[in-house]
């Protein structure tokens, strides 16, 4: 079984891949594939408010003991937080225990590198092996152990380094929705240190409200409070902490693409956007490629996932890369997403410019977009079938440079998703109904 995804291990909680004996069994084989030989393995784990988190803390414990590790809790934070310290407080790895923006009855587990990175798909090979090997068992003696540290202040001392303070924008009202994750107790009175006029929703977890009507994925609450109460902008975070979505005062959403422009204009600006570049993936709207463009900025594309920005990121040293979701990485902060980061990375492009978070969103015009989905009996190469080959090409011309064309299997269902942007709706409809045709007669 193949247990890492695209953002770690993830699965109901209680049940493969996530029952007590694998979630011991990868905290053994972590230490067995990645700790030092002369000297016992620090490693510090950090949790979300799932109720599931408690017992896959223990058992993560139990396996690391077995192996000799020396374990640090730090409790409920965010997973931009344990990134950072896995860093900067030299632990061999950090783990996270999250699902981010799934409902409580899911968790995962997210492990990073001694450099406070996302672990490479070779060393998660290697982890999976070593669970997999049967060979061996967690030592039925272990016992988890762990040492408890509040290291929350660190991170965001680390955090303030954006932005001091409010500055122009001191007193202004913001709304903050903290998904009832991990940042419901960090982030208002952080923000209200900054001076800012705090209005936390989404603060008070039971281990069962995370994400629930609430938070990055459902924004409908946040919307209605920022209108309701005249506030300047709202934030959204996700259960874990690393995405951040807004709202401004009108209510209108604003996502990761168009955080991606404003950040990637100002920090041009400032001659501080390495290589005058970003990385997006391939569900960025054309809006934004074309918009960058214009700024003399270019927009390098990699597949959807924050773990694969970052190694596009690393690949070209390039310093800002993010998703429409909200995951934003800026890399002179953390090689990670960070939404409290996100979150003052805004403001203070807000306050430099003096300019309304409406006004500097309205800077990406975004096309219009189609998904269709086809059910199909196998995962064919679709590009040797030569009637859907034509229909895609023909599109292609179609588009011209003034929308994209992008077809691709589902990683999880035998569907084949044909999404097409362009400048006229009814226009990318027709043009998708002809690709799904095609695909229907030779495919389904």
């Amino acid at each position: 079984m193949k247990l890492f995804g695209t953002d770690g291990i993830r699965g109901t909680a209680g049940e493969a891949p996530l029952d007590r004996d694998t979630v011991a069994r990868v905290g053994a084989a972590l230490v067995r594939a990645c700790g030092p030989r002369d000297r016992a393995m620090r490693v510090l784990v950090g949790r979300d408010t799932r109720e599931s988190g408690v017992w896959i803390e223990q058992e993560l414990a139990r396996g690391l003991a077995g192996e000799g590790a020396d374990v640090t809790s730090a409790g409920v934070l965010p997973t931009p937080a344990v990134a950072y310290l896995t860093k900067h407080r030299r632990f061999d790895a950090g783990i996270v225990i999250s699902a981010s923006h799934n409902p409580f009855e899911d968790n995962g587990i997210k492990i990073f590198g001694s450099p406070g990175e996302k672990l490479g798909e070779s060393t998660e090979r290697d982890i999976e092996r070593i669970v997999h090997d049967r060979s061996w068992q967690v030592d039925p003696t272990a016992q988890p152990r762990f040492i408890a540290e509040d290291l929350s202040g660190a991170y965001l001392d680390h955090a303030r380094q954006i932005l001091g303070d409010a500055g122009a924008l001191h007193g202004s009202r913001i709304v903050l929705d903290c998904a009832n994750g991990a940042t419901a107790a960090l982030a208002p009175p952080f923000f209200h240190s900054l001076g800012f006029r705090v209005d936390p929703i989404g603060v008070n977890p039971d281990g069962r409200n995370i994400n629930l009507a609430c938070g990055s994925t459902h924004l409908d609450a946040l919307r209605a409070r920022v209108v309701e109460t005249g506030a300047r902008l709202g934030i959204a975070f996700d259960g874990d902490g690393d995405r951040a979505l807004f709202v401004d005062h009108a209510g209108t959403v604003v996502d990761g693409d168009a955080v991606l422009l404003m950040a990637a204009d100002q920090l041009k600006q400032e001659s501080r956007l390495a290589g005058d570049a970003i990385v997006a993936t391939v569900m960025s709207n054309i809006g934004l490629e074309i918009a960058l463009r214009q700024r003399g900025i270019t927009m390098v594309r990699c597949q959807v996932g924050d773990k694969y920005v970052m190694e596009e990121m690393q690949r070209r040293r390039i310093t800002l890369g993010g998703e429409q979701s909200g995951h934003v990485i800026f890399a002179d902060h953390l090689m990670t997403g960070d939404g409290i980061g996100t979150a003052l990375q805004v403001l203070r492009v807000m306050a430099v410019t003096h300019r309304e978070l409406s006004a500097l969103a309205a800077a990406l015009v975004t096309y219009p977009q189609i998904l269709v989905n086809v059910r199909v009996r196998e995962r064919a190469d679709y590009l040797q079938v030569p009637a859907i080959a034509n229909a895609i090409a023909a599109v292609e011309r179609r588009v011209n440079g003034q929308g994209r064309v992008l077809i691709r299997y589902s990683g999880t269902e035998p569907l084949l998703r044909i999404m097409i942007e362009g400048k006229d709706q009814n226009e990318i409809a027709a043009w998708a109904g002809e690709i799904a045709e095609a695909v229907r007669a030779n495919l389904a």
